[in-house]
């Protein structure tokens, strides 16, 4: 597995404008949601059929058609967007379990070391506000959206190009990694979970968007000191480490030791 404890590489330490960690953020939540569509779409999780094929940074990808499908995963991304903007996650999982309930596959993002967005305006119910242009001059407003600010206190200019072509990249890998997979085996569902920091906590509202996930793939933590017997999984595949300006990330894809086990698995190593 990649390693979390990672030197933040130093463009980490730059402070961005509210405008440009807004638009930053929505970058990352679009790259979000085109993967967990291309992991459905490649895992075979619904029939090929279901799916346009459309183009994201320059790339056919897919994208399931079906309404329920795409207002599931909108509605996952928003959740995990709001707990992104806290700095409440460590890592983003999009985890395939198979008809027993077994961790098949976990296909994760690494994103300790984004920056947080404390900076961003929010409306009644938390939620940032929609911003009326998306403004990344470097005359626009000067207030740092980015706790981790330049003690000279100038600030950084993304460079839009850099971070297209670093997503389309991961989406390229993503997509290669999930094609020559084996087969998974019918009956295959999914969800979306994060991983929080140690200091934050559990995200409790109503209505619930989150519920904890099975003991066997907790991670370790200050309450609970061994991480569960599926985290990690039996094989690790690296896909792409992302490093653009102030976005760094890693991503990989974790193998259960149930997928592992199967017949069609076992034979394609022989």
């Amino acid at each position: 597995m990649p390693a979390s404890d990672a030197t933040p590489p130093p463009a980490l330490g730059l402070s961005i404008t509210i405008p440009q960690a807004t638009r930053l953020l929505t970058t990352f939540t679009h790259f979000l949601t085109v993967c967990i569509h291309n992991i459905l779409f490649y895992r075979g999780l619904y029939p090929a059929t279901t799916f346009l094929t459309s183009r994201a940074y320059n790339l056919p990808v897919h994208q399931s058609r079906h309404p329920t499908v795409c207002s599931w995963i909108r509605d996952a991304v928003d959740a995990v967007r709001a707990q992104i903007v806290q700095g409440a996650v460590e890592r983003l999982a999009v985890v395939i379990y198979n008809a027993s309930g077994a961790a098949m596959e976990r296909w994760m993002f690494d994103i300790a070391q984004f920056p947080t967005w404390e900076g961003l305006p929010r409306d009644g119910k938390g939620k940032e506000k929609a911003w009326g242009h998306e403004d990344d001059d470097e005359d626009s407003s000067g207030d740092a959206a980015v706790v981790e600010a330049d003690p000279s206190g100038e600030q950084s200019k993304v460079n839009w190009t850099n971070v297209d072509e670093q997503l389309r990249a991961a989406v390229r890998r993503l997509a290669y990694a999930g094609e020559k997979m084996v087969p998974l085996p019918e009956g295959c569902t999914f969800t979306v979970a994060v991983e929080l920091r140690d200091e934050t906590e559990a995200p409790i509202g109503h209505p619930q968007s989150w519920v904890p996930t099975q003991p066997n793939l907790q991670t370790a933590s200050r309450d609970k000191r061994k991480a569960g017997e599926d985290v990690g999984g039996a094989k690790t595949t690296a896909l792409r480490a992302v490093e653009a300006g102030p976005l760094f990330f890693e991503c990989w894809v974790e193998e259960g030791r149930a997928k592992l086990e199967l017949p069609s698995t076992r034979s394609s190593k022989e």
